[in-house]
C-alpha cells in the first residue's frame, strides 16, 4: 500500500480518521493513534479549551468537540459551563446535555431542560418535554402540561384548558393566555 499523497512512497499506516494510507512525511500525529496531516488541519479530531479557573476539579469553562484519539469516542465537555457535542455541567450546551440548566438536542436538566427532547425535574421546553412543568409539542407534566398533546394533572392543549392552568397562566404570564383559556 502506498501513500495517498505520494503515490510512489510506501505507507507506514492508515489514518484513523480518513482511513487512507500515509507515509512518514504525511503523518500529522502518531501517538496514541496515527492521523494524517490533512485530517489534523481540517480539525476532524476536534477542538478543546479548558479554562485555568475552576471550582473543585471542574474548570469554569470547558469547550470541546471531536474525537478522543485514545478511545475514538466523542469528547465530553465537563465544567461549570460546558459546551460540546456531549456536555455535562452547571450550564450545559450541546447536542446531548446533562446539567442544572441543559440546552441541547437531547437535554436532561435539573432546573431547566430546553431541546428537541427535554427531560427535567423543573421546567422542560421542547418538541417532547417531560418535567414538573412541561411545554412542548408533546408535553408530559407532573404538575402542569402545555402543548399540542398534553398529559398531566393540569393541562392546556388545543381542546382543553383546565381552570387551574388558566389561573397559573394569569398569575405568571398574563400576556401569554391562549385563546382556549379566555
Amino acid at each position: 500500500m502506498n501513500c495517498y499523497t505520494h503515490e510512489s512512497v510506501s505507507a507506514v499506516g492508515l489514518c484513523v480518521a480518513c482511513q487512507r494510507g500515509v507515509c512518514k512525511r504525511c503523518v500529522g500525529r502518531d501517538a496514541p493513534r496515527l492521523v494524517c496531516a490533512s485530517c489534523l488541519e481540517r480539525g476532524l479530531l476536534g477542538f478543546e479549551y479548558r479554562s485555568a479557573a475552576g471550582i473543585g476539579s471542574w474548570p469554569l469553562v470547558h469547550i470541546c468537540m471531536g474525537l478522543d484519539l485514545t478511545t475514538m469516542r466523542p469528547k465530553v465537555a465537563k465544567g461549570v459551563i460546558a459546551v460540546g457535542n456531549i456536555a455535562v455541567g452547571g450550564l450545559a450546551l450541546g447536542g446531548v446535555t446533562i446539567g442544572v440548566v441543559a440546552i441541547g438536542g437531547v437535554s436532561l436538566g435539573l432546573l431547566l431542560a430546553l431541546g428537541g427532547v427535554a427531560l427535567g425535574t423543573g421546567l422542560s421546553l421542547g418538541g417532547l418535554a417531560v418535567g414538573a412543568c412541561a411545554i412542548g409539542g408533546v408535553a408530559v407534566g407532573f404538575s402542569y402540561a402545555f402543548g399540542g398533546v398534553a398529559v398531566g394533572p393540569v393541562i392546556v392543549n388545543g381542546l382543553r384548558c383546565d381552570p387551574a392552568a388558566r389561573e397559573f397562566i394569569l398569575r405568571w404570564f398574563p400576556a401569554a393566555l391562549p385563546p382556549i383559556c379566555r
